[in-house]
């Protein structure tokens, strides 16, 4: 049976730590429900921007919005549907999480290999995607075309695939902290490379979808591919220096340095997510004194966003933040942020200042 082997440095528990201090933050900030649907969005996107530009795709994040949002772009085909596929492979990890009770959860093989359809629909022949590779393959270096690693053989890949899954299940998997866990497995689908294409999104996917399973959703506010298409070769060079650990058994790989890397993008991630929660959520005692929660519209968010960046706003600044409105238009959205308490008015109309209330 699969046992993952690794250490709990110091590294990775203060990594741990920051995680879960900006996990309380994210999931108790007293956000209006306009802005969840926003943050959602916005994860959501660029998951799926630097899910797919890690592995090649040339899309730029506006490309990518406007195809999500159903518009044309002007791009390879193959482009274009890796970026469909990988949003339905993120709907089919939120309708799994949704049928999920409160008993601990069973996940199966069969989940990996539907992810894996959905990741290389029309993509691959017909047949092969949702299918586990029945050829060796090779990682080789793009620029070099050297040889960088090589997975196991073919004939194993079932097997490997179906003890990390009993791993997953097992008394001990569940044990282990959901961050932990999620880079071990996102690791070991790696470290096998179960598919002929769509390896690392499959691995990607999982480990966010066991994230979810095990309550480490985090409001869905987060994407960690973001922290590896920074610097992609730092996320294969350690991923390839685990897998290249010269040991008699794979079980005696050490994952450490791996789960070091991995836990560090998580934590920069949320601290990204917790900094941006805090600049725009409303006060609690502000949501108090409303009585309960207001919708704003996409001008309305843009003004908190920057009352809490700059602390204040005069008329000179509505030109800067909306081009494309007239002065009257921004002072109906502030006349409706003060109506609700959020926004005081302070000075004449021509020189006024407008700060959080």
């Amino acid at each position: 049976m699969f046992v993952p082997k690794f250490s709990i440095t110091n590294k990775v528990l203060k990594n741990i730590g920051i995680v879960e201090a900006c996990r309380e933050v994210i999931i108790n900030a007293p956000l209006v429900p306009a802005w969840e649907i926003k943050f959602r969005k916005e994860a959501m996107e660029r998951t799926v921007h630097h899910g797919t530009h890690l592995e090649g795709n040339q899309l730029s994040e506006e490309e990518v919005k406007e195809v999500l949002e159903g518009g044309e772009v002007i791009a390879r085909d193959r482009d274009i549907q890796e970026i469909i596929n990988y949003r339905n492979v993120l709907k089919f990890i939120d309708q799994i999480q949704s049928q999920v009770g409160p008993s601990e959860y069973n996940f199966t093989l069969e989940t990996i290999l539907e992810i894996h359809r959905l990741t290389t629909e029309k993509i691959l022949p017909e047949g092969s995607a949702g299918q586990f590779r029945a050829r060796q393959v090779v990682v080789k270096n793009s620029k070099t075309g050297q040889i960088s690693y090589t997975p196991p053989p073919a004939i194993e890949v079932s097997y490997l695939i179906e003890d990390l899954v009993d791993w997953i299940n097992s008394d001990d998997g569940k044990e282990v902290h959901p961050i932990i866990k999620a880079g071990i497995i996102h690791y070991e689908i790696a470290r096998i490379h179960p598919f002929t294409d769509g390896n690392g999104r499959v691995a990607r996917s999982t480990a966010t979808l066991i994230l979810f399973l095990d309550k480490y959703d985090i409001r869905k506010f987060f994407s960690f591919e973001e922290y590896f298409d920074e610097n992609p070769m730092d996320y294969y060079l350690t991923l390839q220096a685990v897998s290249n650990q010269l040991v008699l058994d794979t079980h005696e790989r050490d994952l450490t340095p791996w789960l070091e890397y991995f836990c560090e993008g998580v934590a920069i991630e949320l601290n990204r997510v917790k900094e941006k929660v805090q600049r725009i959520s409303v006060d609690a005692k502000v949501k108090d004194k409303l009585g309960g929660q207001v919708m704003l519209n996409e001008r309305q968010m843009t003004i908190m966003e920057f009352l809490h960046r700059h602390k204040s706003m005069q008329n000179k600044d509505f030109r800067k933040m909306f081009p494309d409105f007239s002065d009257d238009t921004v002072l109906r959205e502030l006349k409706f942020l003060k109506t609700k308490g959020l926004v005081k008015k302070i000075g004449g109309t021509k020189k006024a200042t407008y700060i959080l209330k």
